[in-house]
Parts: C-alpha cells; sequence; structure tokens
C-alpha cells in the first residue's frame, strides 16, 4: 500500500508541469505551480493532479501513525524518538541541502535566473527561498512523532492500559474520520485560504492542512492503540466490504471532480460559502479514498510478488530521491514537442525507474540501509 502510493506521488510530480493551469513565477520561481511548467498541457492530468492531491498525503500520515504506540511500546519513548530522528531527521537533513536545491535548479533557470548551481545553492540556504520539496512531509512526520511520544509519556496510562481499545466498525471509523477531518480543516482553510505554505526555512506544510495531516496521523495512532489484533480485525470488516467502499471512493471522487475548478484556487479564491463546500466534499472524498484503497489492498494485496516487495521497501528511499529526476527530466523536454501524455510517460518512466534503482542501490551499503 505504501509502495503504491509513492507511485502516486510520482506520478503527481510528473503529470504537474503539464496541467493546464499552471504558471511561471518569474520573480520568485518558488512560487510557481510546479518546478517546471511546460508550454505542452493536457486537461486530463488536471484531474489527476485534483483526485491525487485530494488524499495521498493525508493516507500517508494515517499509515505512518499506525505502529507508533507498538514502536513506543517496545523501545520506549527515548529509544524510539532517537530511532525516528535517525531515520527521518537525518534523510531530512541531507535532503534540503543536496536533493531540494538540485531539483529546483532548473525551476530557477526556467524562471529566467543567472545559471551557476554553486552560487543558487549558496543564496538558496543563506538568502532563500528554499523550497525542499517531497521532503517536507518527512520534517512535518518528526513533529508528529515527538508529539505522539511527548503525549505517550504524559497520558500513558490512557494509551497502554491493560485492555486495549477495541477497533472501530469501518462505518463508525469513517464517520469518525469525517468529523474530525471537517472540524480540523475547513476552520484554517477559511483563515488561511488553500493555497498559502506556512514554515521556517524549508521546513513548511501547506497550512490549512496542518490539522488534516495531524487528523489522519492521530487516526492511524489511535487505531494502533488497539495493538495488532484491533487493526487485523478492522482490516477483516474493511476488507469483506470492499466493493461498497471502493465504489463510495468513485462516487464522491466524480463529486469531488465537478465540485467546482479546485486546481484554480491559486488564482481566484472562491467566496467563503464555496469554499466550504469544496472543502466538505474534499475532505469527503479523501476519507473515502483512503477507505476504498486500504479495502482494496486489504482484499488483493496479500499475496507475494518480488517486484512489489522491492517497491515497499524502497518507497521511503523512492520519495526522497524521485524529485530531482522528475524536475530534470521534464527540463530536458522543454524543447521536444512529443506532446503532454508522452512527455509525462517518459517522466515518470524515468524517475520511478531511476529513483527505484539508486534508492536499491543505496540500501544495499548496511549504514544507509539502516536508515533508508
Amino acid at each position: 500500500m505504501r509502495g503504491f502510493v509513492v507511485g502516486l506521488v510520482v506520478l503527481h510530480h510528473a503529470t504537474l508541469a503539464y496541467c493546464t493551469f499552471g504558471h511561471i513565477d518569474r520573480v520568485n520561481y518558488a512560487r510557481s505551480t510546479a518546478p517546471i511548467v511546460d508550454p505542452q498541457r493536457w486537461v486530463v492530468f488536471d484531474l489527476v493532479v485534483r483526485l491525487d492531491d485530494g488524499f495521498f498525503m493525508p493516507l500517508l500520515f494515517l499509515l505512518s501513525g499506525l505502529f507508533v504506540r507498538d514502536g513506543l511500546i517496545r523501545h520506549g519513548p527515548a529509544a524510539f524518538l532517537g530511532t525516528r530522528i535517525r531515520r527521518l531527521g537525518l534523510p531530512f537533513a541531507i535532503a534540503i541541502l543536496t536533493v531540494g536545491p538540485l531539483a529546483y535548479y532548473p525551476s530557477f533557470l526556467q524562471a529566467g535566473g543567472t545559471p551557476g548551481f554553486g552560487s543558487f545553492w549558496i543564496r538558496t540556504v543563506t538568502a532563500g527561498p528554499w523550497p525542499s520539496g517531497p521532503p517536507w512531509f518527512i520534517g512535518v512526520l518528526l513533529l508528529f512523532d515527538v508529539a505522539a511520544t511527548l503525549v505517550f509519556i504524559l497520558a500513558s496510562r490512557c494509551i497502554v492500559g491493560p485492555v486495549p481499545p477495541p477497533a472501530p466498525r469501518a462505518v463508525t471509523g469513517f464517520a469518525l474520520l469525517l468529523a474530525g477531518s471537517c472540524l480540523l480543516y475547513l476552520p484554517l482553510l477559511l483563515a488561511l485560504g488553500p493555497t498559502l505554505w506556512l514554515g521556517i526555512g524549508p521546513l513548511a506544510v501547506q497550512g490549512s492542512r496542518i490539522g488534516l495531516y495531524a487528523g489522519y496521523f492521530a487516526a492511524g495512532v489511535g487505531l494502533g492503540c488497539g495493538g495488532m489484533p484491533a487493526i487485523v480485525q478492522f482490516a477483516r470488516r474493511l476488507s469483506t466490504r470492499w466493493t461498497a467502499w471502493s465504489l463510495l471512493a468513485a462516487l464522491t471522487g466524480a463529486a469531488f471532480l465537478t465540485a467546482g475548478e479546485t486546481a484554480r484556487w491559486g488564482l481566484h479564491r472562491p467566496a467563503p460559502i464555496t469554499l466550504v463546500a469544496l472543502g466538505t466534499m474534499q475532505v469527503t472524498f479523501c476519507a473515502a479514498a483512503s477507505f476504498g484503497l486500504l479495502a482494496l489492498f486489504l482484499r488483493f494485496g496479500g499475496g507475494r510478488s518480488a517486484a512489489w516487495d522491492s517497491l515497499a521497501a524502497n518507497s521511503f528511499a523512492i520519495y526522497l530521491l524521485h524529485y530531482p529526476l522528475v524536475t530534470w527530466t521534464q527540463y530536458g523536454l522543454l524543447a521536444t514537442r512529443a506532446g503532454a501524455p508522452m512527455k509525462s510517460a517518459v517522466v515518470f518512466t524515468v524517475a520511478l525507474a531511476a529513483s527505484w534503482a539508486c534508492a536499491s542501490s543505496l540500501r544495499s551499503f548496511p549504514l544507509v540501509g539502516r536508515i533508508l
């Protein structure tokens, strides 16, 4: 499941350059709709990007929270937090100094910047802008892990009781997730708008989605508080109704796409009532898509496959490494007229294959393998 979602992340970035709403900010390249904006566009990619953006990052936070409680119990708060700092903090620090600047240098050039990677790197880490790209997720996840550790320490009796809490019924879990998402997302969406990013230096997050991401992470931690029996029980309940959950995801996805031109939020901010309606539709689709994909993988993803096993094992490293491969391939294809669909297919294939190969090679070194 994690490997599949990371594949969607690569696809998302591979198509973003070819959406019809793309524009270049030549004053601040980091405010462009994508690092590379190609003159060749395809409206179908608008739909792909909207759907992906509607659910896949909250789902990654949910998956990341599932075994936090188990790790805290097995290792203890200090050892658990030390492990997370090594496995998340160290890759984040290395990525923002290497992967991020490498990925955004082509964007700087397309926006009219003066060639010279050395001077670009120095200006990035001293004066900014300093966009991190995909590693923002790693930094935010580490902060959530720190918060979960503090809660564990302060309220361990509630989290680790003699009788683990039972798994909720699937419909109840969906209703709780949806209600919590509305409470955590809609007020920030109204206050900050859908496109504002907040952060310090390279550690940034989309402002309106801070609560949404925290809620999904907390949902994963909450389900994991029941231990493996609760997770297995919840999984069985989901998988037996995989048809219904998949249909709900498809219907809410279609409604989400037709609810409004969400991809144009950054250009024209809707009225508050419209923003609430679009936000409600988004969190509904997000919850339905998360449950639908989980149900499908629980029902059909139980077999073993060498390719899927490799993708799962290397997914974290692929997530960290793919972005420069995406942007440099897109930059190299700017002058060609192969068409947006063909360009995107080339970018996706190159980025996924090359990052997968690099990830596998890097993880063959014992020290790197323990981190990635």
